[in-house]
Formats: C-alpha cells, sequence, structure tokens
C-alpha cells in the first residue's frame, strides 16, 4: 500500500488541475458516477453525511445539492493544497455553500464514534497506507445502522482488461503529465488500479471491518465500482 506522506505530496502536486484531469480522462463520465453515488446515498435518509477524502469537493458539493438544505454535509481531507481548491470553490458558489471543509485523516478521525449517518470515499480508499485501519476508522464513526459507500476503481471486465491496462500503462501518464505537469502521479494510478483488490475481495474486507448487508455495483464496464456496506 502506498505511503501517506508521498500521496499527500502527490495530490497537492496537481491540485490545481486536479478536476480539469478527471474530466478529460473520464471521459466526462466522472460526472455520473457521482451521480450514482450520491442519489444511493439520498435513499438512505440521512441528516449528517461525511465525505472522506473529498479532495476539491465534487462530492461534497453533489450531496448537498442532492440531499437539500436540512442535511449537513462536510468533506475531509488530509491534503491541504486539495482542501483549498474545495474551499475556494464553495465561496465562488451564489450563495456560498454551508459545507464545512476541514483538514482529517481515515486513519485517525476525530469524529465521535456511532455519531455519522452516511460516509462516502470517492477514489480515496486506494490511496491508503493501511486500508483495514481505515475502514475499522470509518466503522467506528457510523451509528448503528450508518452506510458507507465507496466509489473506487476497480478491476474491468475481462475481455476488457487488455485494453484497459494499455491505456493505464501508455496513455494516461503522457495525457495526463502534459495536463498536470506530473506525469508520476498517474504512474502510480496505474500502478494503483492495477494492484487494487477485486470487487469480492474488497467486499471480504469490508466484511472483517464489521460491515454487513455488503454490495459492489460496477459500472462503465467494470473500471469503476460502488461498494456498499452498513455499520452494524
Amino acid at each position: 500500500m502506498p505511503e501517506a506522506e508521498a500521496v499527500r505530496s502527490m495530490f497537492g502536486g496537481i491540485a490545481k488541475r486536479y478536476d480539469l484531469a478527471n474530466h478529460l480522462l473520464s471521459g466526462g463520465m466522472d460526472y455520473w458516477w457521482r451521480k450514482v453515488l450520491v442519489t444511493k446515498v439520498h435513499h438512505t435518509n440521512p441528516s449528517l453525511v461525511v465525505d472522506l477524502a473529498t479532495g476539491s469537493g465534487d462530492v461534497a458539493f453533489a450531496l448537498k445539492s442532492k440531499l437539500g438544505d436540512s442535511v449537513q454535509v462536510q468533506g475531509l481531507d488530509f491534503c491541504r493544497p486539495m482542501l483549498d481548491e474545495a474551499e475556494k470553490k464553495r465561496l465562488n458558489r451564489s450563495p456560498a455553500s454551508d459545507i464545512s471543509f476541514a483538514v482529517g485523516d481515515i486513519l485517525n478521525l476525530s469524529l465521535s464514534t456511532n455519531t455519522i449517518d452516511a460516509i462516502t470515499v470517492a477514489f480515496g480508499i486506494r490511496n491508503l497506507e493501511n486500508r483495514a485501519r481505515g475502514l475499522q476508522e470509518i466503522h467506528r464513526t457510523l451509528r448503528a445502522g450508518g452506510h458507507l459507500f465507496i466509489l473506487e476503481f476497480s478491476q474491468p471486465y475481462a475481455w476488457f482488461r487488455p485494453l484497459y491496462y494499455a491505456y493505464l500503462k501508455y496513455f494516461l501518464p503522457t495525457f495526463a503529465g502534459w495536463i498536470t505537469r506530473q506525469p508520476d502521479a498517474y504512474n502510480y494510478l496505474g500502478d494503483s488500479i492495477e494492484a487494487f483488490p477485486t470487487r469480492q475481495q474488497l467486499l471480504d474486507e469490508l466484511k472483517a471491518a464489521g460491515f454487513t448487508n455488503l454490495q459492489a455495483y460496477p459500472m462503465t464496464l467494470g473500471i469503476v465500482a460502488i461498494h456498499q456496506g452498513t455499520a452494524t
């Protein structure tokens, strides 16, 4: 698993162009992935939602837009430059959004135990230095019956895998490096996706952390998936 400081430094280096790279490299599919995610959260009728590894805040803003003013949304990330980008977006909205953004590390959350209705993590679980510890921390903060939603890159369907891995290895670092001027960050992206657990393996990890009612929803030929679990 990646070292936390290396991940923090890498995302700090691409923060200003992170959104542009995401939109271009996904062909705009990232908008749809977030829409599916927030719809699933909406179905659980939460009052308090925390978006971990919030980055530049796109998921947090989408949650607030979908869930409405009566639902409290907080975004946490351990990379200050990414949070700075989220805060710029918040202030530029008219009126400014009441989402709160703060520094927070999934491996050592300052959130109280058994208090959160729903937690989302979009493209952050893959970057944890200790995934088992992170999942346990998330479980600790959720109330009994609370829900975890993980949107993350996954292993594509077998017939599509060779083409997709060629894209990750050859096209992605070159194109993303041109956009962000940080090609090494996208070499890491491809390597981390290939090394990430299968959908069933991640479900097994969620079960080991104490989650029940486990489900996985592959999207876009399996290149991303939403994993969902309920805290006991």
